[in-house]
């Protein structure tokens, strides 16, 4: 096996080059959905994300990426949170990585609840507790916390972009609480 040249590992992809790639293989990505939790474990409030996605609207999303080359997963996860929520989010990544759901992102629509126009992607999906404050970085506009009848609300659902509504879904019910 060769040796990984330090260059490879810390780069990406130009930008046709990853859109060849996009069109002929399926991307790793991560999903998290920010949760505050009581004493006990339950379910308080979820972090919604406000942005301008691919297509200039405003729509709410959960904290999600690629997973870089050579990067843990662990590590995946913590880079999007941090560049989501900010430095001091503080969140409590899981002791497992075993997610709450895999998401298949397909480029046509209406194959799975989770779309992406760009590629088919693979995500893993985390219910992550966050204890401290969080504040929109890079594209995040704003940070809206919400509790988990809020947020399962058919008009939020309806701002969710590319399936997140239904990953929200999926923790919820994963989490114990009935949707």
């Amino acid at each position: 096996m060769s040796e990984i040249a330090s260059d490879d590992i810390n780069t990406w992809f130009a930008p046709d080059e990853l859109a060849r790639i996009r069109r002929r293989l399926p991307i790793v990505y991560v999903d998290a959905v920010p949760v505050r939790v009581d004493a006990d474990g339950t379910i308080q409030q979820i972090a919604l994300l406000l942005r301008t996605p691919r297509d200039e609207t405003i729509q709410r999303s959960l904290v999600s990426g690629r997973v870089m080359y050579h990067e843990r997963l662990r590590d995946a996860l913590s880079r999007h949170l941090d560049k989501d929520l900010g430095p001091m989010a503080l969140p409590r990544l899981p002791v497992t990585l075993v997610p709450f759901t895999v998401a298949e992102y397909f480029p046509t629509p209406g194959i799975t609840p989770y779309h992406d126009p760009r590629q088919h992607a693979v995500s893993l999906a985390y219910i992550v507790p966050v204890d401290g404050d969080c504040a929109p970085q890079q594209d995040v506009l704003d940070i809206t916390w919400l509790s988990p009848e809020e947020a399962l609300n058919p008009g939020i659902q309806a701002e969710m972009v590319d399936g997140h509504g239904a990953l929200v879904r999926q923790a919820l019910s994963h989490a114990g609480r009935i949707v």
